[in-house]
């Protein structure tokens, strides 16, 4: 590793030969184009609004990937001494924070400046150098500090939350705090790991906490004040449509339902695409009896209102912890003879599922894993029915798959060149127990014992089909994923081997080794007339670029 003077010098001599690239940090999201990632930044946290992550750089192409090699490395240091410091917790440093970390986040790059987070922490780094030009840090009250998925930008603000459920608005230029607010409670268990999605004039954000039976929620609010436009519930209230599909008020109104991933979005048709977290209680369902909606749901939502257009569930009375979160991902296509405006989504449940997004009409359901077991029949709908062999028993019962599900929150990709839809798989055996044949004071009363990983599969799907093109094998499953017009895709094979593969045909064209197992999906962008990937390993950004 070269000595910092060093690295400074070279920086300053690099930035000199593109003086433009760190000027006014400034984002306009009306902007952003639908379908693929702008050349010369990654504005959003899947790249644009439709959750393709594709980008059209081809500088970096099959040809010439084998060329590939490090530009810089930028090692994120949560216990140095931040400019700007935020928060409510203790002086002597966040609850949770110092240490190693764990990069979950995708980075936005605006203006030549890469911004990303860690719980209770943001970096401004410089995308061309990797220098740091700035370190945020909140000091929480407490919360999960399980990983943070990165921020949302308007104009010259930032927009992160905090794992005490804090909305948090920085100044991109300097890092100073603008405003925050509280978006729930940290005594309720509630805890924010969601990156916002920032349309127009609103910031979208959602909330986590599987810990005690309480409701979830997503929220707009003013990119300038952070005051509520409005709030919706993934549970109805009394009298409400779906207030059916529970027992009574007491059930739906501490149902659970989690936002845990920024939504997608169709301009065009102004509608949020919304994947709901699982019902609580988690493993047990006897005091939820019904279908529990909207949990385990995708939804469509008016940006403008806060209110649901279409509903689709993908998993009904779900009592094995697989939220439907997963990228709700939108493809304009050709599908059953006609051109149709598309939504895909690779389920934790073990399912495949294609929606038409502008009414929510069903259009294709198939296995996502051969393994999975749980389901007894597929109705007329295309939904999975649930099994009652399936449930929680006190001797046990084996269940395909386990808790972390065919796949996870780890966003995929699509190329609309290939037409292939990219996601990382598991298959995986797990055994649920009753542990309390009273149910127990709150209804946990079942636990997971594991029955082992059978094999991991990066898959690439014909949407048209829902069957994989191809598949390749993996140790770790789910993981984050990039396409781009130099059809190469890339992944990784879950033991620290970073890869760039043929896009069609899943041929590996590249590797190479990492410190640790990738921790985030890859970004890529333009910058003084060269192309980079970036992924993220560990506490580590690693930046690579094509030597000429």
């Amino acid at each position: 590793m070269m000595a910092a003077h060093l690295r400074s010098a070279l920086g300053a001599l690099l930035l000199a030969a593109v003086p433009a690239m760190v000027a006014t940090q400034s984002l306009d999201p009306s902007k952003i184009p639908f379908g693929e990632t702008p050349r010369d930044m990654w504005p959003t946290y899947y790249g644009d609004y439709s959750g393709r992550r594709y980008s059209p750089l081809d500088q970096i192409n099959q040809s010439n990937v084998k060329h590939l090699s490090l530009a810089w490395v930028y090692r994120a240091n949560p216990s140095s001494s931040p400019a700007n410091v935020g928060g409510f917790g203790p002086e002597s440093g966040s609850i949770g924070g110092g240490g190693a970390i764990q990069i979950k986040a995708t980075p936005l790059m605006v203006d030549g400046v890469l911004f990303f987070t860690a719980p209770d922490h943001v970096w401004a780094v410089n995308a061309y150098t990797g220098d740091e030009i700035w370190h945020y840090s909140w000091r929480a009250t407490g919360g999960l500090h399980i990983g943070n998925r990165g921020l949302g930008m308007w104009r010259d603000t930032l927009f992160f939350g905090t794992p005490d459920n804090y909305l948090v608005a920085l100044d991109a230029r300097t890092g100073k705090e603008r405003w925050n607010r509280q978006i729930a409670s940290v005594r309720q268990d509630y805890f924010t790991t969601v990156a916002p999605l920032v349309l127009r004039n609103t910031v979208v954000v959602g909330v986590g906490g599987d810990f005690l039976d309480v409701p979830g929620f997503l929220e707009g609010r003013e990119p300038e004040s952070g005051e509520v436009k409005w709030r919706w519930f993934t549970t109805p209230r009394p009298g409400e449509p779906g207030s059916e599909t529970w027992p009574g008020e007491e059930a739906m109104t501490h149902g659970g339902g989690m936002t845990w991933l920024p939504p997608t979005y169709d301009p065009a048709l102004n509608l949020l695409y919304l994947g709901t977290g699982n019902p609580n209680p988690v493993l047990v369902g006897q005091t939820r009896a019904g279908d529990n909606l909207w949990t385990c749901s995708i939804v469509a939502i008016d940006p403008d209102t806060g209110k649901m257009k279409w509903y689709y569930q993908v998993s009904p009375h779900d009592t094995h912890d697989w939220d439907a979160a997963q990228t709700p991902l939108l493809v304009d296509g050709d599908f059953g003879g006609r051109p149709r405006k598309l939504l895909l989504q690779a389920a934790r449940n073990g399912f495949y599922f294609v929606l038409d997004r502008t009414n929510g009409e069903h259009l294709l359901t198939t296995k996502l894993i051969d393994t999975a077991n749980w389901y007894s029949s597929i109705n007329a709908k295309g939904q999975p029915i649930p099994n009652p062999e399936k449930e929680s028993k006190l001797e046990g019962v084996l269940v395909s798959p386990n808790t972390s599900g065919a796949t996870n929150w780890h966003p995929p990709s699509f190329n609309p060149v290939t037409g292939l839809h990219y996601v990382g798989t598991m298959e995986s055996y797990t055994i649920f127990y009753k542990t309390d044949p009273t149910m127990g004071a709150q209804g946990y009363s079942a636990q997971e014992r594991s029955g082992g990983n059978i094999r991991g599969l990066l898959k690439a799907i014909d949407y048209q089909t829902g069957k994989a093109k191809w598949t390749f094998p993996t140790a770790n499953g789910s993981q984050g994923l990039l396409s781009t017009a130099g059809q190469l895709l890339f992944a990784s094979d879950g033991r620290n081997d970073f890869i760039a593969f043929n896009a069609a045909t899943g041929t590996p064209l590249w590797h190479t080794k990492l410190p640790y197992e990738k921790s985030n999906a890859p970004i890529t962008y333009m910058l003084g007339g060269r192309q980079f990937v970036l992924v993220g390993a560990g506490d580590e950004l690693f930046a690579f670029a094509v030597n000429n």
